[in-house]
């Protein structure tokens, strides 16, 4: 998850004339120039790979040695190690020109024989998904650019039909085919504009629905099956760009607010060759409902599409006649809180069935659904959560998956056949943390990624199943060694009991020099919504490595996960904060402090802060507000001020839909509880976010002083959720947040 100027902006005197931290000599201790501006902190990472169907091996880009500025696609065979360069950067210099295309990504035909690149890329909401695309005939060396004198930077989601002679893509909002050998250009829908969008999608699709490409090719190559929304009747939410033009420029952004009208979406098959379009006959109100996921159904044929209620807790799944547009029901997943969408359905025997994760008996489970509707096996049955899907061999039968059912903040992975059995751990004892698995097409090989909070990755090449280290990939000893040249202490992992018989996952940074004798102060890190979990044991980058500094510093830092993130324990864990988002949650992080001050004598009560960003923006206000006798001062960045201002999908999905719930809407929105502000607050947000809008800060703002409270804020001009863009931005922003935390929660023992 997770603008409009405001006419004065308050801020205290001391922001005015701040300067960043200025840097200390002891290499032992972090400054913010080494975290931020510095290199020294870098982890090294092998880079993307692409595992190639045929299971000859992987292809990966490196910079040339031949190609100033260049890089080359790489193939490498994972049993010998044998190196082969596919494309050098010199074969990607158009004619004419004297530097290779710059790729950002690239994909091959079915033959191999082509190569398309995505290059001249730009941004479109969170990703750079327009740009311009190349094909490479790799036998000619013919480079050709697509989109005929279409301009730079506008085609999107180009990708290779079936047969490798014609390209499918998206121009302003319509969808395109063209033949590569003949340069000719088929365009197949007229309708596209602002409004009517064709072949990808609106912000709010994109941002909680993580849908961008919005068209398929068939598997014969003769049809395309797309989305369209019409965003008809969808507020514009304006934002305001006073810094770029000598006059305020408005950018309006189709955005639906919770309650609001949401996007009309349906899906439509039409000839790769032209002609009308054929449209998927669903019925009720389109704008009540949303199209989440779309693919042919291992035919020509049909498509299968997940088709959720507007409240999010049915997931009807569909098999679609791509001619007649007849629609059969095979499988509803519902849940009296929410249901998620499936993105592991993958087509076993023959595609007469396919795989589904559903939390159906109270866990994350992968079932098998059969073409026909008929009778919901279970693969992987107990009481654990599978995580995420890794891998399926469906010519050996087995089922690969991350799951952890002893920690919440690790991950490892596991099979079990696909006809059902005892899952068997393949990650062995000695990679205690967070692994992450990238397997080869046939479950042979894979890259495997390994870290801890506070220890950086490692990846190797390793064969499956044994699990054996074919060849060390990335090891960061430079970076882990000067890490180990920091004075800091482990992270520390435990359970806080809160009663109830409800224990909570936190880690403890503790200062490099604690003495428990003496007392502390305690801050923490928050986000606390089903969005996202803090508590993991996972290389924390960034982050960890500022709150590594703070502790430096005299700070005891700590994060807790409360019920409702998304840690694998269970159904009832996850989804026991529906309708209640933002009250349940500040509950368990009020109950964990006093939890912890009770058990700790070394945390100083007088002393408490927290802070987070987008969600955990919105929890450090609610907990700021709710709870003034624990939490002396809260740094809030990005948040979400009331409920209402945030967007449809999101927020109904957890809270239901306004008129249903307005008690939860207003009780869980921070601005309700602003009146009971006791302690020092510092408030951030950019003025260009279109996640979360400024207009949450301006709203807090108002309510703050129409009861009198004293705060800090800063607006970042243009700057969007991440507050990332500009110059200085990040330096500014973390110099910002450790000079209000240093001034107004005392670092140091007492």
């Amino acid at each position: 998850m997770r603008r409009h100027i405001i006419a004065a902006i308050l801020i205290s005197c001391w922001l005015m004339t701040f300067t960043p931290v200025i840097g200390q000599e002891d290499p032992s201790l972090l400054t913010l120039e080494r975290i931020i501006v510095g290199k020294e902190f870098g982890a090294q990472f092998y880079g993307a790979v692409q595992w190639l169907a045929d299971g000859s091996g992987y292809t990966k880009l490196e910079d040339s040695e031949e190609t100033a500025g260049g890089r080359d696609i790489v193939k490498y065979n994972p049993a010998t190690g044998a190196r082969e360069v596919l494309v050098t950067a010199a074969a990607l210099i158009p004619d004419g020109g004297t530097e290779p295309l710059e790729i950002d990504e690239y994909s091959w035909s079915d033959d191999g024989r082509q190569l398309l690149i995505f290059t001249n890329t730009k941004r479109v909401w969170r990703q750079n998904t327009r740009g311009d695309y190349w094909v490479l005939d790799l036998q000619s060396g013919n480079l050709k650019k697509l989109g005929g004198g279409f301009e730079e930077s506008t085609l999107m989601f180009a990708k290779f039909s079936p047969d490798g002679g014609r390209v499918g893509y998206v121009h302003k909002n319509n969808i395109y085919v063209e033949d590569i050998a003949t340069g000719s250009i088929l365009q197949l829908t007229s309708d596209g504009s602002s409004i009517i969008i064709n072949g990808t999608f609106d912000w709010v699709y994109e941002e909680e629905l993580d849908l961008r490409d919005g068209f398929r090719w068939s598997p014969d190559g003769k049809s395309i099956a797309y989305w369209q929304l019409d965003a008809s009747g969808i507020g514009n939410f304006y934002m305001i760009n006073n810094t770029d033009s000598l006059y305020p420029k408005l950018i309006p952004v189709q955005y639906p607010k919770v309650g609001t009208t949401n996007s009309s979406g349906r899906v439509g098959v039409v000839d790769a060759g032209g002609g009308e379009t054929h449209w998927l006959e669903f019925s009720g109100d389109p704008r009540m409902h949303y199209i989440a996921r779309m693919e042919w159904a291992d035919s020509s044929e049909e498509l299968i599409i997940q088709r959720l209620n507007r409240l999010q807790n049915t997931n009807t799944v569909f098999l679609g006649d791509a001619k007649t547009g007849e629609l059969k029901e095979v499988f509803i997943d519902r849940d009296e809180a929410w249901v998620e969408v499936c993105d592991d359905l993958v087509w076993l025997d023959g595609g007469s069935a396919f795989t589904w994760v559903s939390e159906r008996d109270g866990w994350r489970h992968v079932y098998l659904i059969p073409r026909s509707g008929g009778e919901v096996k279970l693969i992987t049955p107990g009481e654990y959560d599978v995580i995420s899907i890794a891998a399926i061999d469906s010519a050996s039968g087995w089922l690969y998956f991350i799951a952890s059912p002893d920690n919440a903040a690790q991950r490892y992975l596991y099979r079990i056949p696909l006809v059902g059995g005892e899952p068997e751990r393949l990650t062995p004892d000695d990679y205690e943390g967070s692994n992450a698995y990238n397997i080869s097409e046939d479950a042979a090989w894979a890259f495997h990624s390994h870290s801890r909070l506070d220890t950086p990755l490692t990846t190797s090449l390793i064969s499956l199943p044994d699990h054996e280290v074919v060849r060390s990939m990335v090891d960061n000893a430079e970076l882990r060694a000067t890490l180990d040249g920091l004075k800091r202490s482990p992270v520390e992992f435990l359970k806080i009991d809160i009663g109830d018989g409800i224990e909570l996952d936190a880690w403890c940074i503790k200062p490099p020099d604690f003495d428990p004798a003496k007392r502390y102060p305690l801050f923490f890190f928050v986000y606390g919504e089903p969005a996202g979990q803090t508590v993991l044991d996972r290389w924390a980058g960034r982050n960890y490595l500022w709150h590594l500094m703070l502790a430096q510093r005299g700070y005891v830092v700590m994060s807790v996960d409360n019920r409702g993130t998304p840690a694998p324990k269970g159904r009832e864990w996850r989804k026991c904060i529906y309708g209640q988002i933002g009250i349940l949650a500040s509950t368990d992080q009020a109950a964990a402090a006093r939890a912890l001050m009770k058990r700790f004598d070394w945390i100083d009560p007088e002393r408490i802060g927290i802070w987070g960003w987008s969600g955990g923006g919105s929890m450090t206000l609610n907990m700021m507000f709710r709870h003034p006798e624990i939490y002396k001062t809260g740094l809030a960045i990005a948040f979400v001020a009331d409920q209402r201002y945030y967007d449809t999908i999101y927020q109904e999905r957890y809270m239901g839909l306004p008129e249903g719930n307005p008690d939860g809407f207003r009780d869980g929105s921070p601005i309700t509880w602003a009146h009971k502000l006791e302690g020092n607050l510092l408030i951030v947000h950019g003025t260009g976010d279109d996640n979360v809008h400024y207009q949450n800060l301006e709203a807090l703002v108002n309510e703050l002083i129409r009861h009198n409270k004293r705060f800090t804020m800063m607006a970042y001009p243009n700057r969007s959720h991440g507050i990332f863009e500009g110059e200085n931005t990040t330096l500014h922003l973390y110099s910002l947040l450790t000079k209000y935390l240093t001034n107004n929660l005392e670092p140091g023992p007492k």
